[in-house]
């Protein structure tokens, strides 16, 4: 099995590469991880509805050109109104995928949100947080979520969790 994670935005500051590093380099032995850094829509600087409507779209377009959808790989998609885990349950799903042979492509949308044409190709909805995150930072959460989620599946002692 194979994670990519398929996020838009580049140029990230050095506190979010660093930590984003620590846990892509401690994962993989256990599992397969790539990032693919996707173009952001070039913003106005008082965007209209309208507007981010169209960054979502444009963003979106790359998100689902860039899906594998020739193999089997399932689209995994963090969103603000998706299923809330633990990761316990995170681990559960991983594990799961990997006995199917599943590939996933876990996407992190632009900053204004995912486009509906990608929430509606989604096998997974997903929320880290009922809060609402730097985007940036859920770059480090989620790798160290799926760090933490691996550690449980191979019995790893990083997670010291119920």
């Amino acid at each position: 099995m194979k994670v990519r994670i398929l996020t838009v935005g580049n140029k990230m500051p050095k506190w979010v590469q660093t930590g984003f590093d620590e846990y892509f380099k401690r994962i993989q032995p256990m599992l397969s991880t790539e990032i693919v850094e996707l173009a952001a829509a070039k913003r106005a600087k008082n965007p209209s509805d309208a507007n981010l409507a169209q960054y979502r779209e444009q963003e979106g377009q790359a998100i689902l050109s860039a899906h594998n959808t020739s193999g089997r790989e399932q689209l995994w998609v963090l969103d603000v109104k998706g299923k809330i885990i633990s990761t316990e349950g995170l681990a559960d799903k991983l594990a799961d995928g990997m006995q199917q042979g599943d590939d996933i492509a876990l996407v992190i949308g632009g900053a204004d949100g995912v486009s509906p044409e990608v929430l509606a190709k989604a096998d997974v909805k997903l929320s880290l947080s009922a809060l609402t995150l730097p985007h940036p930072l859920v770059r480090v959460v989620l790798m160290e979520q799926l760090y933490r989620a691996m550690s449980i599946n191979n019995n790893h002692p990083y997670h010291r969790g119920n």
